[in-house]
């Protein structure tokens, strides 16, 4: 089944660039934290979208949140795109799509299978799922917005 507002993060592994195993809990040991899965590196809609986090990161960060997306591609592939588009947050690979399952976002793409929909998370400090935006589409960008509105909701205690 996949995981819902109200859900705790999954103990699934990504991977660093440098191929270091992370499990998805660690990652909010320092605050809340807004994930994107995205279905590959080097397409069209997916660097307008890491691009577009890249240049309002610092509203991310004002309210206490780090940034990380998350895509099915080698750790390698993904330290070499987020170099090619001075992304000043992480990229983690799910090659082993753990995640991606874990989340219910496994999809085909052209007729290729196992890649990761589109989809926006915002989590909570308590690693609790407070916010969820799933693509229809793999070419529909994230609404930036509404994760800036679930991060201030968040940091104020409320429900987004």
């Amino acid at each position: 089944m996949p995981l819902g507002l109200g859900d705790f993060l999954p103990d699934a592994t990504v991977y660093t660039p440098s191929v270091e195993p992370l499990k998805l809990p660690e990652l909010v040991k320092e605050g809340p934290l807004v994930l994107l899965f995205f279905p590959a590196a080097h397409t069209r809609v997916c660097e307008r979208e890491l691009c577009a986090v890249r240049d309002g990161l610092a509203v991310y960060n004002a309210l206490g949140a780090r940034v990380y997306g998350i895509s099915v591609d080698t750790p390698w592939t993904l330290g070499a795109y987020a170099e090619k588009l001075g992304l000043s947050f992480p990229l983690l690979s799910d090659y082993n799509r753990e995640a991606t399952r874990a989340f219910g976002l496994e999809i085909s793409l052209k007729g290729l299978p196992g890649f990761s929909q589109r989809a926006a998370y915002v989590v909570d400090p308590q690693g609790r799922i407070v916010w969820a935006w799933v693509a229809e589409v793999p070419s529909q960008e994230p609404p930036y917005e509404a994760i800036e509105q679930a991060l201030r909701a968040a940091r104020a205690g409320a429900s987004p």
